[in-house]
């Protein structure tokens, strides 16, 4: 296989604001690979992003049209997510799930960028009888149908780490599950944003799925 560019890269990482998007800004500002990072987001994140490597971008998702000279980067992060009770209905979790992905990465995929990784989530199928696992799907068929480069896909059971916020249900759940198959494990969300760094330095062609069970084994291996 050909060997991936060394760098140095620009990144652009959409939902720097969530769990698995903080731990990949973290990496990516540490990382001597990246020489910018460009922060898409819908709001001012503040001191949080105050760093020489990175360019913030604040804009509506559903107008990215109008910062597309802004957006231009070799490879695209998007951890972009939210849950049913957070979006209120399925339309609103289409909206935030799908179609603002696609619509990254459509506008990166034009402006250049070779590759492309994105959180999705076990048992992600566009034939699944469950809403959310079948946008999950339909959302990686999409992506798949664009022809990247290089896609990474990543499909983690719970997403473990403190998010500034009571979820008792979560936690109670997450202590469970760490008792189930691997499968079903919860994964450390700084796991999942190491093997995205990972996997986009390697850039391997094609499309890669990294699933719940192997995501922490990539998160360890060398880019």
């Amino acid at each position: 296989m050909k060997r991936a560019p060394s760098g140095p890269f620009t990144a652009l990482l959409a939902g720097a604001s969530g769990l698995v998007g903080g731990e990949c800004l973290r990496l990516l500002v540490a990382s001597r690979s990246y020489e910018r990072v460009i922060v898409l987001t819908r709001r001012d994140l503040g001191r949080s992003v105050r760093h020489r490597k990175v360019h913030q971008v604040v804009a509506e998702f559903g107008r990215l049209d109008d910062v597309r000279g802004q957006l231009g980067a070799d490879h695209v992060f998007c951890a972009l997510g939210t849950t049913m009770k957070k979006a209120g209905s399925r339309e609103k979790f289409r909206e935030v799930d799908m179609d603002y992905p696609l619509k990254l990465a459509r506008l990166c995929r034009s402006e250049g960028a070779s590759h492309f990784s994105i959180v999705s989530a076990l048992g992600a199928s566009r034939s699944s009888p469950f809403f959310y696992s079948r946008v999950k799907g339909e959302v990686e068929a999409a992506l798949q149908e664009m022809h990247w480069p290089s896609l990474a896909i990543f499909r983690p059971s719970v997403i473990a780490g403190d998010r500034g916020e009571s979820r008792p249900c979560e936690r109670v759940g997450e202590q469970l599950l760490k008792l189930a198959p691997a499968t079903w494990r919860p994964v450390p969300a700084a796991d999942i944003a190491a093997a995205m760094v990972a996997l986009a330095l390697k850039s391997p062609p094609g499309v890669t799925v990294v699933e719940s069970r192997d995501i922490s084994r990539v998160a360890r291996e060398d880019p």
